[in-house]
This record gives structure tokens, C-alpha cells and sequence, in this order.
């Protein structure tokens, strides 16, 4: 494989790990840095056996972090996501197990398998660290970090999720096929070993806690916090959305920006960081119009053409 290089050089032994397992796809797995460094959660949409869920196992791996994995399903329950509480005829108590919620990194596998109901047990936990069981608060651990899987194609049996929790993963992105020449690496790579099993921790949770400490200090100049608020109120006032993007989303937007200025080697944010990360922090929070969607138009497609009638500050 190619030498991998990041800006800020912490970060250059946790690319070259998933650069070393997903090939040929440096800013997918970039994104995924910035949300992780960012503190937030990711909603990765697209076909099954692309690397969805190799790419979290080696995060997890690469992070010294504890991993849990839910399989999402029609019949799975809250209390199968969060825990509950187990009576003990012995000592006449109830004991609480938590459930697999407590963990660092979460990957929630194909999340709109699952009703409504369940898929509401993470709101709570991605947006405030925490989770209430049975009326008592639970902190969970830190880093905490949910990555979400759905596959955008088969429809069948599946829930969509609501723009409420929509609104609470950082980014959204899609792993996409390989190339041809990238393909066929793949599986000379896997003809001997599986590249997952060689990787070995390069950053603990301790550093990892440190940086995030760092990024929420990356400056941001007033202009570009305003430029931010233009691109959300361009959003609410088009005739082709819906629903804008929340104020949630602006804040999300400013810590996304944050962490791709980090992962870039500066303490300050520029305006190509916010475009850089915009359409994977913005096209999700928005709803198309019923006319926009039979138009053939995308989210993506309206952001784009939003962002560019807005003056960057320079």
C-alpha cells in the first residue's frame, strides 16, 4: 500500500490503519475522522459487503476503544439496546445489566431494520452522552461514538428514520464500490490474511479524550460562524425544501468544521473547511418538497446550488 500521510501528523498512524482495510476510499474515511474527532456519530447508507462495518471494527480496533454490535431486527426491543434491570432471588434485589449501549464505539447495523420505538432508545444517548433507564440517568463512556448502518436500496421491512434522528448523526456518508484496480488489490490483500486481524491500537481513549478537548478549542471567527447561520437560513427560506436545517445542525456544522481544521494541522477554521464538510453534515438535515423529489433532484443536488449563490467571507 501507499505511504498514507495525514496534515496533523497524530492522525497519521489511525488513517494508514483504515486506509490499510478500505481501500481507495481516503475521504470516506477522512469524514469518519472528523466525526470522530468532532465527538459525533455517523450514519454510513449503502449496499450490503462494501466495508460498512469493517470500517467501524477497525476504528474500534485502531482506538483501543470497546466495541459493540447490534444487529437491528423487527422484534428488538429498547431494553435489548440499553439493558434493564434482572431480579435476584438470592438477595431479593434487582440487578442492572447494562446493555450494549455501554460501550465507545457502537455499531447499529442496518438501524432501520428496527421499529420507531427501538430506534428512539439512541436518541438520548447521541445527543447527550447519556441514557435513562427505567427513570435513573446512566452516563455513558467517552469517547462515545454510534455508527449506524442502512442499506438504501431494499425497502421491505424496513423503517425510515425520522428527521429527528436524522438531525443527531454529525455526518452522513456512503462507502461506494471500489475501482477496478482497487478491487483487485482487495483480493490479492485477502488471499493470505485478513487485513482487520493486523491492526494494532495506535491512539488510546485517553488521547483520543485530549483531542476531542482540543478540537472543541479550534477557533472560529465570527465571520465564518455567521457564513454557518447564512447557509441554514438559505435552507429554512428555499421553495425547494421541506424542512431546513436546524439549529442543532449549525452546531454540528461548526464541529464538523472544527475537526477537518484539526485533522488539516490548524487551530483556526477557514471557510474550505466548512465546504469541505457540508455535504456531509447538511443534505440529511434537509426534506425535499414532494415537486423537488419527482423533479429528479437530490439533497445534495440543492445544497450544492444553495451554497454556491452564498458569499464565502474571505
Amino acid at each position: 500500500m501507499a505511504t498514507v500521510r495525514t496534515e496533523n501528523p497524530v492522525l497519521t498512524p489511525l488513517k494508514k490503519n483504515l486506509c490499510d482495510v478500505i481501500y481507495g476510499k481516503s475521504e470516506c474515511i477522512d469524514a469518519l475522522i472528523v466525526a470522530l474527532l468532532a465527538g459525533g456519530s455517523v450514519l454510513i447508507e449503502d449496499v450490503p459487503g462494501v466495508g460498512k462495518t469493517t470500517l467501524a471494527k477497525a476504528l474500534a480496533r485502531s482506538i483501543e476503544a470497546k466495541y459493540s454490535r447490534i444487529q437491528f431486527t423487527p422484534d428488538l426491543l429498547p431494553a435489548d439496546v440499553l439493558g434493564s434491570s434482572i431480579y435476584n432471588p438470592v438477595s431479593g434485589d434487582f440487578r442492572f445489566d447494562p446493555g450494549p449501549i455501554f460501550c465507545n464505539i457502537l455499531l447499529a447495523d442496518e438501524i432501520n431494520r428496527a421499529s420507531p420505538r427501538t430506534q428512539s432508545a439512541l436518541l438520548e444517548a447521541m445527543n447527550e452522552n447519556q441514557a435513562t433507564i427505567e427513570g435513573e440517568r446512566r452516563p455513558l463512556a467517552q469517547p462515545f461514538m454510534v455508527i449506524a448502518t442502512e442499506n438504501p436500496i431494499e425497502f421491505h421491512g424496513t423503517y425510515p428514520l425520522p428527521e429527528a434522528q436524522l438531525d443527531r448523526f454529525l455526518v452522513r456518508l456512503a462507502i461506494g464500490y471500489p475501482s477496478v484496480e482497487v478491487e483487485a488489490d482487495i483480493l490479492k490483500s485477502h488471499a493470505q490474511t485478513e487485513p482487520l486481524e493486523t491492526i494494532e491500537p495506535v491512539l488510546s481513549l485517553e488521547q483520543i479524550r485530549h483531542v476531542q478537548k482540543e478540537v472543541a478549542a479550534v477557533h472560529t471567527d465570527d465571520s465564518l460562524v455567521e457564513y454557518t447561520v447564512e447557509i441554514a437560513h438559505a435552507t429554512r427560506r428555499d421553495n425547494r425544501l421541506q424542512l431546513g436545517v436546524s439549529t442543532r445542525g449549525t452546531l454540528m456544522l461548526v464541529r464538523a468544521a472544527r475537526g477537518r481544521a484539526y485533522a488539516q494541522g490548524r487551530d483556526f477554521v477557514t471557510p474550505d473547511d466548512v465546504l469541505w464538510v457540508v455535504p456531509y453534515v447538511v443534505p440529511h438535515r434537509v426534506l425535499l418538497t414532494a415537486k423537488t423529489r419527482h423533479g429528479g433532484m437530490t439533497a445534495e443536488q440543492v445544497v450544492a446550488d444553495i451554497i454556491s449563490h452564498i458569499k464565502v467571507p474571505v
